[in-house]
């Protein structure tokens, strides 16, 4: 079920471990979209930000639709993945059911004519790595790895997913995900 750094590829769960403290990645999911001799490409799938996306792309979008923090790269630039990789030209399949990207006007009509909104995330930003970064990270234990699946990217709570997949790992991962979030205020 889980991974190392050298099988690292599209398609993975990045969990962050609980004491990695990095404000951009604590407690967080990575969806590892991207990952190759030129670095690694990932979106935050758990950290929904306090603004919708007609409020933040108005010009584009016209639904209330959750929007995520994808992480610090680039916080200007909105990325997506979703269940509509037949109905979305140039999408990539990530793994079955989930998508990445693809043409923002086949978006935009299937959300007009009424597609659901809970198989889309956006997210505003990215998480990238340089050639080998993600692969030292994870030699040093900052992420535990996983296969994707559509279940956990559009089904489970956001808020909820990191402590949901850590339990669904089960043995010391269960144990990890009940560690105080700030461990030095105990």
């Amino acid at each position: 079920m889980l991974g190392s750094a050298r099988e690292l590829r599209a398609g993975l769960l990045l969990i962050a471990q609980p004491l990695l403290q990095d404000p951009h990645f604590r407690r967080t999911v990575v969806l590892l979209c991207e990952h190759g001799v030129q670095g690694s490409y990932g979106l935050v799938i758990n950290r929904p930000l306090p603004v919708t996306l007609r409020e933040a792309a108005p010009e584009y979008f016209a639904a209330d639709l959750p929007l995520f923090y994808g992480g610090p790269v680039q916080p200007n630039t909105l990325h997506y993945v979703h269940r509509y990789g037949a109905y979305i030209p140039d999408a990539h399949l990530l793994v079955e059911g989930v998508y990445w990207g693809g043409s923002l006007q086949a978006v935009q009509e299937l959300l007009r004519e009424g597609a659901d909104p809970d198989g889309f995330r956006f997210c505003i930003g990215y998480a990238g790595w340089s050639p080998g970064q993600l692969e030292g990270e994870c030699a040093r234990s900052d992420w535990i790895v996983m296969p994707a699946e559509a279940r956990f990217v559009f089904d489970t709570e956001p808020e909820r997913l990191w402590r949901t997949l850590l339990h669904e790992l089960g043995g010391e991962y269960r144990l990890m995900a009940n560690f105080p979030e700030h461990p030095s205020l105990n």
